[in-house]
């Protein structure tokens, strides 16, 4: 650690990392530019202390920006040492950890300093789908610098930092009074893009939590640990569990990273481990489709595909939101929940346990949309609508038509869990506690899966 170890930077470094595991890197860079008497101040480090270090034994790289040097401002020296530890981290195959604490572009370095963030840009997209990117806000992080936060897998802040691309004085309409959308309570709850809030202490458990539950890389084929809980052990669910209350009862040990939490809580997301493998789990809180739900899940799920972690998908769902903000904004919503299910190559299995009704249902990872296997709770209730409901629309010109018959007929014929695993399109009726056994049987099952799909480039949505 270079002189700067007392700092908060360095503190900060040295509570997410394993006890004397970190090793800096580029510790004597300085600030080479001369104008506006720059050279006169003392840059140690330029402002960023960049490393390695180990959380529980795993690699991982890390960056930590200094606001007593220059207020943290990032110059072309301060960017360069950032851009080695993403490429560092790629070649390695490890995850990268920043720590947000910057006063925006230097000054005094102009186009140079400007132009270093776009450098950073670059390598964090390069890093993205290859390892997992880590940032922690834990100061003021604003205008150009807060599009890193932004490409991160994972952000969390601290009670008293500030995110923002314009300072809420600067939005027409709005002051920090009024709503200060700055705030990590704001960033949490409205923005989709923090995970989590809480002190550095709170965070640093957060990042450490995660490292050990996601592979270092894209290249690890998935993440595996130790599994020292019951492969058999009896869930304590039922069909009204909150999902997750689920996702800990059937994972190893009760252990559920939630990720998002503080957004669109129509939708739970986050990882369990099942027989030490980490599963990426997505589940319905409430019986509608959402925007914000359907953005967070496809987020989701398309990180999970990216790291070969695979996907169970908790299912209760009987149609969509309804509002005119909806109507502008869900189909596209869903249309990138659908895409980032059906494209994900990694094993699927969908779990119903309570609603899947209408096309809403066929979305949450149905067999015609890509899942490898597809399980309901005995008394979960499937269909294609209300069976008072498709009475009344297959009856709506006889007026002699015994509706009360004709709904129970449907029901009967067409309705229910049973006629479904008639069908082939549920392969079996597993009660809820027997849930977590069969899941590591599907998973372990599933697990030298492979798919070849016909080349394109990528699509579109």
């Amino acid at each position: 650690m270079s002189e700067r170890k007392n700092s908060l930077a360095a503190q900060r470094i040295q509570r997410v990392l394993d006890e004397n595991s970190f090793v800096e890197l580029g510790a004597g860079i300085t600030s080479r530019n001369t104008d506006f008497n720059l050279s006169k101040d003392d840059t140690p480090s330029d402002g960023v202390i960049t490393g390695h270090g180990l959380i529980d034994g795993n690699l991982v790289f890390v960056y930590s920006q200094d606001n007593s040097v220059l207020g943290g401002t990032i110059g072309e020296m301060h960017a360069r040492k950032i851009r080695n530890i993403y490429r560092m981290a790629v070649k390695m195959g490890a995850p990268v950890i920043g720590f947000l604490d910057c006063g925006g572009v230097r000054l005094q370095e102009s186009f140079d300093a400007l132009e270093s963030i776009g450098s950073i840009y670059q390598e964090a997209v390069k890093a993205s789908g290859v390892v997992p990117e880590i940032t922690a806000v834990v100061g003021k992080c604003g205008g150009g610098m807060s599009i890193l936060a932004g490409v991160s897998d994972f952000v969390f802040m601290t009670e008293d930092a500030k995110l923002f691309l314009n300072s809420p004085d600067a939005i027409p309409g709005n002051n920090q009074d009024a709503c200060d959308s700055a705030s990590a309570k704001f960033q949490y709850e409205n923005t989709g893009l923090v995970d989590g809030v809480g002190s550095e202490e709170d965070i640093a458990d957060a990042i450490r939590n995660l490292v050990t539950i996601l592979p270092g890389s894209n290249l690890e084929d998935g993440c595996f640990n130790e599994c020292e809980d019951d492969l058999n052990r009896a869930s304590e669910i039922t069909a009204d569990s909150d999902p997750a209350q689920i996702a800990a009862e059937l994972s190893d040990n009760h252990v559920f990273v939630e990720t998002k939490k503080g957004y669109a809580a129509s939708f739970v997301t986050g990882f369990i481990q099942l027989d030490g493998q980490t599963v990426g789990l997505v589940g319905n809180r409430e019986d509608k489709l959402t925007t914000g739900g359907c953005r967070k899940a496809a987020d989701f799920v398309r990180f999970c595909d990216a790291f070969s972690i695979p996907v169970l998908t908790l299912t209760n769902v009987s149609g969509y939101e309804a509002s005119l903000h909806a109507e502008k904004t869900l189909p596209k919503a869903l249309s990138a929940f659908v895409f980032a299910l059906s494209e994900a190559t990694v094993p699927k299995i969908n779990l119903i346990t309570k609603k899947a009704v209408g096309s809403a249902y066929i979305l949450m990872n149905s067999k015609s949309v890509g899942a490898d296997l597809c399980l309901a709770f005995p008394d979960a209730e499937m269909g294609i609508m209300d069976a008072d409901l498709a009475a009344k629309l297959m009856y709506a010109d006889d007026e002699n038509a015994d509706l009360s018959k004709a709904a129970a007929e449907f029901d009967e014929k067409q309705s229910g869990v049973v006629n479904a695993l008639r069908r082939g399109y549920i392969d079996r009726l597993v009660n809820p506690a027997d849930a977590r056994k069969y899941l590591i049987a599907g998973f372990e099952m599933l697990c030298t899966k492979q798919e070849d799909e016909t080349y394109k480039k990528h699509g579109t949505k």
